[in-house]
């Protein structure tokens, strides 16, 4: 149970670790009450249907899940909850994706204390959070401005749907069309159209052209 005043949190993170101490860090505050730690979507549904809480932090890398997929699910059962990604993954490539799904801010992980109390106090009162660096990026890509290399990557992504971006990592990571489909359980069919979608979108002739373009995305992703 929440005590009077405070707010309810759940963290949804696969490293038990780095959830123990944000959920330290959010209780030194003295307003927040964690409502729930877990590591997978459906029992992050199962504790938010119970407990209600007002505010969650996701990480979208959750093992073979896709984080993503929790926020659309979360803003169904209560459109007004606050989501706050809090991840790994470079918020060059995610960060406008989340925002239009409906969450309120993305922290990278490498952020410190200090930078994550700010954020939690700017989407408490609100507002957007997103880092100053990310902030100027979506500025530049706003006005036009001159790219570099790894902004082309940044387009490239956001051609790409949640599932899409799904299948790319798993082929960077070396697994065939039997093990992707078999972990969505879904038919192989459905993942080689999911492949034949990604090499015309990321503008790849054969099938050995978008499994190393998926391992340098990979290998940069995972830095």
């Amino acid at each position: 149970m929440a005590r009077n005043g405070y707010t309810k949190v759940l963290i949804v993170d696969e490293q038990p670790i780095y959830s123990l101490g944000l959920a330290s860090l959010l209780e030194s505050c003295k307003k927040f009450s964690i409502a729930g730690i877990t590591s997978g979507i459906n029992d992050a549904m199962r504790i938010a249907e119970k407990e209600k809480p007002a505010l969650v932090f996701l990480e979208i890398r959750l093992g073979n899940e896709n984080g993503m997929e929790l926020i659309s699910k979360l803003k169904i059962l209560n459109p007004q909850i606050i989501i706050v990604v809090l991840s790994a993954n470079d918020e060059q490539f995610f960060s406008e994706r989340v925002l239009r799904m409906g969450a309120r801010g993305y922290i990278m992980k490498s952020s410190s204390a200090d930078i994550i109390l700010d954020a939690i106090n700017t989407v408490m009162d609100g507002r957007i959070y997103l880092s100053e660096n990310e902030r100027d990026r979506i500025f530049q890509a706003i006005t036009g401005e001159n790219s570099s290399g790894k902004k082309d990557w940044i387009g490239s992504m956001q051609k790409l749907s949640n599932r899409e971006i799904q299948v790319f990592n798993l082929i960077g990571k070396g697994y065939g069309t039997i093990e992707i489909a078999s972990m969505f359980n879904i038919s192989t069919k459905t993942i080689d159209s999911h492949k034949e979608h990604l090499k015309l979108k990321l503008h790849c002739t054969t099938s050995q052209e978008l499994r190393q373009l998926a391992i340098e995305w990979t290998k940069i992703n995972e830095k």
